[in-house]
């Protein structure tokens, strides 16, 4: 068995698509082995633990399959396992840890640090304190971190791969001051000895359904219980240090550079952006994926509107963006890929931020009224009055309580933004 090297956080199917692929197609592969932790779920972990964390991976292109069995995995556990979890931490072999958590799991407060005022990292500060079960993102890593110190087991980095403006140094705020309000000696130990890497993760993959397993028995003779779907395109731009080593992520197709902010600024803004976009009018215009949303003319222009807004902002060669959008329109289109609107418009209260509002500052910093982007937050308003996907999303209540009034919703979202008496019209226009 591979020696586990790599600790993961959101056992899923992007993970297992994404990271996990890098590392099994590594020349090194086989000295990097990946102990995976789910959010709180255990019925992945014994599926995946039935099968000795293999499963199929489905290659879907838009007109055939190709399937290859990942090996990267060697063990599942829930989330709840935090004993099996402080234990691996402790151990000096590992040297990486990395995450797929979704935005809202790094419990941000507005000002982008930790927040200590909400109940669960309270509690979780205290049970850092004086012992006792760990229940956020950033209290697991804290406590992991703790116990690696107190083992002596030396340097590691962090790797968030999760679609937030520079992740690394999300993850190294809000992990380093929840452990210096625990312990400050702790804060400083992390500060010394462990480095946060920035990424930008960018592979399409919807979830499996019924038919994907029933397809993987039928052409490889193996009844796998959770193989994963994806689409053929797969990029993954990472920057920072590996202080304890890594696999040779490089040589499966990664990029390694100084600066990923403009690659993070075109995902962002023209791939999670526009997948907004098409989650909150394309779904109230009636489509269930993206492939039927951009079918769909008016959608399409919509979406074109959108990114000749958002491109003003990536700060890349025009030509290769101009190629990005079409590579994008091509992924979008592939009709085997079905990428559910519904499951692109949860947690919109935390991603609306991050895709839209630069584009929405900027533009009217510059006197110009975004249509595009107008049209995202209308659709966004909408969605939360009930029109199109359910909404599905910890943090929309805030909103949903003030989706009546654009005026309210703005002066939530973006309070810089409250005063804009030409843009609430512009929204409230939208929304009809």
């Amino acid at each position: 068995m591979r020696p586990v090297r790599i600790v993961h956080l959101g056992l899923g199917g992007f993970f297992r698509a994404h990271q996990a692929w890098y590392t099994g197609a590594a020349p090194d592969a086989e000295g990097w082995g990946i102990a995976a932790f789910t959010g709180r779920s255990r019925e992945l972990t014994d599926r995946l633990n039935r099968q000795e964390g293999r499963y199929t991976l489905i290659v879907r292109g838009p007109e055939h399959d190709e399937m290859a069995v990942q090996h990267a995995v060697v063990a599942a556990h829930p989330g709840t396992d935090l004993t099996t979890w402080l234990d691996l931490l402790a151990r000096p072999q590992v040297s990486v840890v990395t995450l797929t958590v979704t935005e809202a799991a790094y419990r941000r407060g507005r000002d982008g640090g930790i927040d200590l005022a909400a109940a669960d990292v309270g509690a979780d500060l205290t049970a850092l304190k004086d012992g006792g079960g760990i229940g956020t993102v950033p209290g697991r890593l804290v406590a992991g971190l703790a116990t690696r110190r107190a083992a002596g087991a030396g340097p590691l980095a962090v790797v968030s791969c999760d679609n937030l403006p520079g992740n690394g140094e999300v993850t190294r705020r809000v992990v380093t001051e929840l452990a210096a309000a625990a312990d400050p000696a702790l804060g400083r130990w992390i500060g010394e000895h462990v480095s946060f890497v920035t990424t930008m993760v960018d592979r399409i993959t919807p979830r499996t359904t019924a038919d994907d397993v029933r397809a993987v028995a039928e052409r490889t003779g193996w009844a796998d219980a959770v193989p994963v779907v994806t689409e053929p395109f797969t990029e993954w731009v990472l920057s920072g240090a590996f202080p304890a080593g890594r696999p040779a992520w490089d040589a499966a197709g990664a990029r390694f550079v100084d600066d990923v902010h403009p690659h993070e600024t075109r995902k962002l803004l023209l791939l999670n952006g526009g997948h907004s976009l098409l989650a909150y009018a394309g779904s109230a215009r009636g489509h269930e994926t993206v492939a039927e949303a951009v079918a769909d003319p008016v959608c399409r222009g919509w979406l074109n509107q959108w990114w000749d807004e958002a491109a003003a902002q990536v700060p890349l060669p025009a030509a290769e963006v101009a190629a990005y959008r079409e590579a994008l329109l091509v992924r979008f289109a592939n009709p085997r890929i079905r990428h559910t609107l519904a499951q692109i418009a949860a947690d919109g209260s935390q991603k609306v931020p991050i895709r839209v509002l630069p584009v929405l500052r900027a533009e009217r910093a510059a006197g110009r009224m975004p249509a595009g982007a107008v049209r995202i937050l209308a659709s966004w308003i909408g969605h939360l009055r009930g029109a199109g996907a359910p909404v599905n999303d910890a943090g929309a209540a805030p909103y949903a309580d003030r989706a009546g009034s654009v005026r309210d919703v703005i002066a939530l979202l973006a309070p810089d933004l409250a005063g804009d008496a030409t843009l609430i019209s512009a929204v409230g226009r939208d929304l009809g």
